[in-house]
């Protein structure tokens, strides 16, 4: 009964939001036909583009009226009349028109590299992937780490529901917190950043310092930039009632609308509402999201500020446990339905404001500013299986010791970035100077209140004991530590013949400082301050214009890590570390079809937990690997994106002398992830799709024992959509399943198991109003 009456007051805030939309966006819907039939010009912007092969994009022309009408409210950013801005793509800006669609319109043509700017793929000395809000949508993303598992060189360790979305990416792991938004650090939720609010999820494989700053998180396999909506230049109002198995329910809000004399004011908002049991028996996910979007472009003058709050209230989340270093076998995965740590609770609150501005100070310098602030709380239960005295972890039969714990905790972050970019010529060179600073400023507070180990019960993975009540007092969280980064960079990337050669350096001096505080007394207990130079060289050469062989040398600093409660050196930082990638590819873009390979190196510092259950470096992990991929537009109606990885994640000094030349644990050899989506021929509108994503074996611990084996396992999920119009409107309905074979399969950190999400239904009809 609360969960409906929960549901009915979901279904209400959903109404008002929708009604406040409504409002907001005034007369536009009415307005909407004659706006598109005789659009008003905006200001002419002066636009120093990258030249680009044309692209034939034949799934642009639709085979009738009604899927013509429908696309048309359905994907405005795809669909956009001629009086768009031009493309940032290229030019000395990156806020306005991101870089367009590719054949296909799954991915684009280009994204925002922080320190080098908007830059195409095929001028990018880097392997990237931009992946577009159509993708989003078609395949019915939750989050981020639902779009970014299409690259087989990502990979999420965490699964649905759980307590955040910790991503895996050339096999160095990659927390929530080192995703960006709008290229800065910080601001998105500590969490996982919800699908509704996602115009474009930019990914950067490799080390990516120099071009985005030092990440929080310690990433140095790759970097993830979320671009928000902005309002484009069809105007629509959208309601998509949704579903997913089983019995969990909601309702999104869309509205987009440009104001002015030439439309240069824009506003976007998204609510989002939900309640209801998701993806574990008896658990409930209760979420609410607001995201308000405002944006002003002149002819020299473009500013936008972003405003999102989210709020998450999860019963009987996803749980993660250790299994035994002893195990003489992996245990078979339980119900993916299933929660060993039944009770727990998990509350997320996270509010961020952010603005950016941009000014041309001639048509080939830009001046460029950003500024956020996020708040965020976190409350939960914290279910331990480290129990002093007793085994760490699940043995082989699922059997552990059990401690329960109240973990809550609090992040207050400031995030910023200023600098100039420009574009001249030398003689028969062009320059492509960025001079840029970055700062951020984190402070962290938690409480731990725990049971004692003669509190604690036993336990079993497939037949869970209840949670023990917390004994102790809640207590509200105290100052832990203080982080503060600080960066100046410059970069120039100069080309020659017609941008035949392109050759980028750059390097970036960076200061790290942190403070920790015991939360019990408030002192100090450790701090420090280090700096260094991370550089960057890159090379794009053209042999033919749709050819670029290219490669790079990079390098990563991370903060020292603070260890967290449940360890026996809690609260010490660690050093900070560098990391060195070296990396060579071709990418070949065949107009409607764009394939890539990679060959790369990356070398960090390993992060372990001794024997005496404590944290540190241990020797050096070096990853290795074949990156092969391929996207766009195969056939007419027929879109597709497929990719394999080979890595050879190996351990080149370990303190253990016979682990040396073992694969590091939690780390696959092969990856694969495979994606198609078809317009059916004898329907118009209908589309089906489907998508693969295989990942192979990894070990359990660094000693590679042979029977200490995660098995491989591939994941199928199938969907289809239609698009039609009904009175008038538009409107599209999509039904997914998500591993439709309903495949149990661990997944794995190296240090923490879960299990991936059961066989998911996914149900939604977006109705343009």
């Amino acid at each position: 009964m609360s969960n409906i009456q929960n549901y009915k007051s979901r279904l209400l805030v959903g109404a008002a939001v929708g009604t406040f939309s409504l409002c907001l966006t005034g007369a536009a819907v009415t307005e909407s036909s004659a706006q598109s039939s005789a659009p008003q010009a905006l200001p002419a912007v002066t636009v120093d583009a990258t030249q680009q092969r044309a692209r034939v994009t034949r799934n642009a022309q639709p085979r009738g009226s009604v899927q013509r009408a429908a696309r048309d409210a359905r994907r405005p950013a795809e669909q956009a009349p001629s009086n768009v801005p031009v493309t940032t793509m290229g030019s000395t800006r990156t806020l306005g028109a991101p870089a367009p669609a590719y054949a296909g319109g799954q991915v684009a043509q280009g994204g925002t590299l922080g320190l080098l700017g908007n830059v195409s793929v095929m001028n990018t000395p880097f392997s990237v992937v931009n992946y577009t809000s159509q993708l989003i949508e078609d395949q019915q993303a939750r989050t981020a780490a639902d779009t970014l598992i299409n690259d087989s060189s990502v990979r999420v360790t965490t699964g649905p529901n759980g307590f955040d979305d910790t991503f895996q990416i050339r096999g160095f792991p990659v927390a929530a917190t080192d995703v960006g938004l709008n290229g800065l650090y910080g601001l998105v939720s500590s969490s996982r950043v919800p699908a509704q609010i996602i115009e474009r999820i930019e990914l950067l494989k490799g080390p990516g310092a120099l071009i985005n700053g030092i990440a929080p998180g310690g990433t140095v396999g790759g970097a993830i930039n979320i671009l928000t909506k902005r309002a484009g230049e069809i105007p629509f109002t959208r309601v998509t009632p949704f579903f997913m198995s089983a019995g969990h329910y909601g309702l999104h809000v869309e509205t987009s609308q440009r104001y002015g004399e030439n439309k240069e004011w824009g506003v976007r908002f998204n609510g989002v509402g939900r309640n209801g049991e998701a993806t574990i028996d008896n658990g409930n996910w209760r979420s609410g999201l607001g995201a308000l979007g405002v944006d002003y472009r002149g002819e020299r003058l473009r500013w936008t500020v972003d405003a999102i709050s989210q709020n998450d209230d999860t019963e009987n989340f996803r749980p993660q446990i250790g299994i035994r270093t002893t195990v003489p076998f992996i245990p078979a995965p339980p119900d993916p339905r299933s929660t060993w740590y039944p009770g727990t609770l998990l509350k997320q609150r996270d509010n961020t404001i952010a603005t950016a501005l941009e000014y041309d100070l001639s048509q080939s310098i830009t001046a460029y500013a950003g500024i956020g602030y996020r708040d965020g709380e976190i409350y939960q239960t914290f279910p331990d299986s480290r129990v002093t005295g007793f085994p760490s972890g699940a043995d082989a039969f699922g059997n552990f010791r059990l401690i329960n714990a109240y973990y809550d905790s609090y992040s207050k972050t400031t995030s910023g970035n200023a600098g100039i970019r420009s574009r001249f010529d030398v003689g028969p060179v062009t320059h492509r100077v960025n001079f840029a600073f970055t700062g951020y400023y984190q402070e962290n507070g938690n409480a731990y209140v725990a049971n004692t180990p003669a509190q604690s019960v036993p336990s079993n993975i497939y037949n869970p004991a209840p949670l023990p009540v917390v004994t102790g007092a809640r207590l509200p969280p105290r100052l832990a530590n203080e982080i503060l980064l600080r960066s100046f960079a410059l970069a120039d990337t100069m080309s020659v013949l017609d941008e035949r050669v392109l050759l980028t350096l750059g390097a970036r001096h960076q200061r790290v400082e942190q403070d920790a505080f015991s939360t019990t007394t408030g002192l100090k207990m450790s701090d420090y301050g280090a700096e260094a130079v991370t550089p960057l060289a890159g090379l794009v050469v053209k042999p033919l214009q749709n050819v670029s062989l290219y490669a790079n040398y990079a390098e990563g600093l991370s903060q020292g890590v603070i260890v967290p409660a449940g360890f026996a050196n809690t609260g010490s930082i660690l050093a900070p570390y560098k990391s060195k990638q070296q990396e060579a590819g071709v990418k070949v873009d065949l107009g409607t079809i764009t394939t890539t390979a990679a060959v790369f190196q990356i070398a960090r510092p390993s992060l372990v937990t001794t024997a005496g259950n404590a944290r540190a470096y241990d020797g050096e992990q070096r990853n290795r690997g074949l990156e092969l991929s391929a996207y766009g537009l195969l056939l007419p109606g027929l879109r597709g994106m497929a990719g394999v990885t080979f890595l050879r994640p190996e351990l080149t000094n370990p303190a253990t002398a016979s682990e040396r030349g073992n694969d590091a644990a939690g780390v696959p050899n092969v990856t694969f992830s495979g994606a198609l989506d078809w317009d059916a021929p004898w329907v118009t509108g209908l589309s089906f799709n489907g998508r693969v994503i295989h990942t192979g074996g990894s070990y359990l611990t660094n000693a590679n024992l042979a029977w200490q084996r995660f098995p491989s396992w591939t994941r199928y999920d199938i969907g289809a959509r239609y698009a039609t119009v009904l009175n008038g409107r538009p409107v599209t309905f999509r039904a997914n399943v998500e591993n439709l074979f309903d495949k149990r399969y661990w997944l794995t950190s190296g240090g923490f198991q879960t299990v991936g999400a059961g066989r998911t239904f996914l149900l939604s009809a977006a109705f343009d109003l």
